[in-house]
């Protein structure tokens, strides 16, 4: 197991990832707040879906999600449609305005990310990527289980 000064020393890494972040959401186009594109990328992912399964997804309070939905419906980037399977529920999918501007997100994200990581090699971006998706599904898997769960084993 990693020494605590590593794990601290991860948290300031994961901060400073944090500013990354934040950096590449200001290369969003002015009306697409980086909540959005998350919204508009998760139906992208998922297909048509819930409003309910959208707010697992993002882990968040439907209330939060609510909102969400309703800013990019209005902008036309979503679009509500009745649920054969129950007609009291929509689904949401993306509208073509919704895929133009996720392809014009996934253009500004990938040539910052090219410009800023020209000096790092195949090998390195491949080796981040892989870590990144390991931590990701690491931290899914510690939500996953129940939380007297994760306490025991953080006392063993």
């Amino acid at each position: 197991m990693a020494a605590q000064e590593q794990y601290e020393e991860l948290a300031r890494q994961l901060s400073a990832v944090a500013a990354v972040r934040r950096d590449l959401g200001r290369l969003l186009p002015p009306d697409c707040s980086p909540a959005s594109a998350v919204v508009l990328a998760l139906v992208q992912k998922h297909g048509e879906l819930r409003m309910s399964r959208l707010a697992e997804l993002m882990a968040v309070d439907m209330s939060v999600t609510s909102r969400h939905v309703t800013y990019a419906t209005e902008h036309g980037w979503l679009v509500r449609l009745p649920d054969p399977a129950d007609r009291r529920s929509r689904l949401l999918s993306l509208s073509p305005d919704g895929e133009a501007l996720l392809r014009e997100v996934s253009t500004r994200y990938t040539q910052a990310l090219a410009t800023c990581l020209q000096d790092w090699s195949d090998d390195d971006i491949g080796a981040l990527t892989g870590l990144l998706a390991r931590l990701r599904t690491s931290f899914g898997d510690c939500r996953a289980r129940p939380q007297h769960a994760a306490d025991a084993a953080a006392a063993g």
